[in-house]
């Protein structure tokens, strides 16, 4: 029992760790979208860039490569939920993965209507490749169902293809396991599950992540998804050293190897997170104060990530019509821009992610998100 008591408190630290990490990189990593979209879309980034055109290359560019903190992340959580031991089998595949779309679908269609109405409202100011058309039925429709990428319809937000790509990758988690389950026959079988994700990681970097044809469905970014899963059971502090150890190869040898073959910095990046998150999940960390700021980032992250396109795109509207075309005032409004959709994330997690979260049922367990104390955050992103 004096064994079990001691071991508890350095799980429940070492998840604490764990925990405040991921809500520091998920809210880091949704400002670098925020700022990647504000660089990339709209009129002011083009009369900003004089200012600092390096960093606004940066963050035209090499910037998106935060999502792959967003697919780790999910992996890593989705295993938490869904096999914490390593273990198989899910009792109710289809009610898992309802409950996920429910999460993610609800205030997903509000933000697409904000966008859409962003649109109508900046098309009155600027002509702009980043205003979409006023959308047909079928396009919300698509939109609505999360298959708006597979059946080759415009996004009408940034980042929109994010969310049906997150959905589909826990899906299918949901669906892999199950079967695990199945063929175990009900027998704990704890090599299974981990070798199954493992041979989805192969194929994915190997194949998938190679063609750019795949990018509208899961395999291409199980590698980095997987990888995370990886990551939390090697980092669960009560397994075995030799069991830790051959997680470890089975995430690093893969990833390395195809590195090697075809380097990518997204594989790359997505190595590195899931290692951390691993390692921290090993030791035990006091939180300093700070964490008060990464709570709320990460907190608000998934709102922030689905309403800043349509706030960017009205104040690159504003800016472009009623503000001088220089590169400091327009410098100005990107500035401005970064700080509403945080104030408009805010306000959106309040009154439309979270009451949608009660009336669908998933958002039991909220208050724990607030603050990390080994609990697992709800939202990964925009997950």
């Amino acid at each position: 029992m004096a064994a079990g008591s001691r071991a508890a408190p350095a799980i429940a630290g070492a998840q604490q760790t764990q925990f405040g990490l991921i809500n520091v990189l998920k809210g880091g990593a949704a400002q670098l979208i925020v700022l990647h979209h504000l660089a990339f879309y709209g009129p002011m980034a083009d009369h900003a860039r004089a200012l600092l055109p390096a960093l606004f290359n940066w963050l035209a560019g090499d910037a998106r490569i935060a999502v792959q903190l967003f697919l780790v992340i999910g992996g890593f959580l989705a295993a938490k939920s869904l096999a914490p031991a390593g273990l198989a089998g899910t009792g109710n595949p289809l009610g898992t993965m309802w409950r996920r779309y429910a999460k993610l679908a609800p205030p997903f269609v509000v933000a697409t209507l904000l966008a859409a109405a962003a649109s109508c409202v900046a098309s009155l100011w600027m002509t702009h490749d980043s205003i979409s058309a006023a959308p047909t039925l079928s396009q919300l429709s698509a939109h609505v169902l999360l298959l708006h990428s597979v059946l080759g319809y415009e996004s009408l937000s940034a980042g929109a293809w994010y969310v049906a790509i997150d959905f589909q990758l826990y899906a299918g988690t949901v669906l892999l396991l199950w079967l695990c389950g199945r063929f175990s026959g009900g027998v704990d079988r704890p090599w299974l599950a981990p070798a199954v994700v493992v041979t989805a990681v192969v194929s994915s970097l190997f194949y998938f992540n190679r063609d750019a044809n795949w990018d509208v469905w899961a395999p291409y970014f199980f590698g980095s998804y997987g990888l995370g899963m990886l990551a939390w059971w090697a980092g669960d502090p009560a397994r075995r050293p030799r069991a830790v150890a051959l997680l470890l190869l089975m995430m690093a040898v893969p990833a390395l190897a195809a590195l090697m073959l075809d380097f990518r910095s997204r594989i790359a990046v997505a190595l590195s997170v899931a290692c951390v998150l691993m390692l921290l999940g090993r030791v035990r960390m006091r939180p300093a104060a700070g964490w008060a700021v990464a709570n709320w980032l990460g907190k608000n992250s998934y709102s922030i990530f689905l309403v800043h396109f349509p706030v960017c795109l009205v104040v690159n509207a504003v800016f472009v019509r009623f503000v001088p075309v220089q590169a400091a005032w327009q410098g100005g409004g990107i500035v401005l821009a970064w700080a509403a959709s945080l104030a408009a994330g805010a306000a959106f997690c309040k009154w439309v992610e979270a009451p949608l979260g009660r009336i669908t049922g998933t958002r039991r367990g909220a208050r724990s998100v607030r603050s990390f104390k080994g609990r697992a955050p709800s939202n990964v992103v925009a997950r």
